[in-house]
């Protein structure tokens, strides 16, 4: 039996994640590349380099790059236009984090449901 790929990101950022997931009751999806969503939705990633996205809304989004000096995401190249990066420091404060988190998750689930391509078991 194949085990599951590491995450490409470093094991520190890997387990801030995961306690961080761990304060709304979550586990983490993605074997190489963790993230969270929610009825199809992804509302956050930690990418290889570390760096954690969350997806928030637009009022949070300009209070959250206003209050922590952070920027909006950037993957491949392009701009997610809904996602802020959040910096180092916030991420290891999993106090501070916690209530953006939890925004960002009360957002996703606010989001139209994306359909499954998966096929329901019976």
């Amino acid at each position: 039996m194949a085990s599951k790929p590491e995450p490409k990101a470093l094991a520190d950022k890997v387990a801030l994640y995961d306690r961080l997931l761990a304060t709304q009751g979550l586990e983490r999806k993605g074997a190489a590349m963790p993230y969270t969503s929610v009825n199809g939705n992804m509302f956050s990633q930690l990418n290889p380099s570390g760096t954690l996205a969350l997806r928030l809304p637009e009022g949070a989004r300009e209070a959250f790059l206003q209050a922590h000096g952070a920027r909006l995401h950037e993957a491949y190249g392009i701009v997610q236009k809904e996602y802020v990066a959040v910096p180092d420091a916030l991420l290891a404060d999993t106090g501070r984090l916690g209530p953006h988190f939890a925004e960002s998750l009360a957002y996703a689930n606010s989001l139209k449901p994306k359909p499954t391509t998966k096929p329901k078991k019976t």
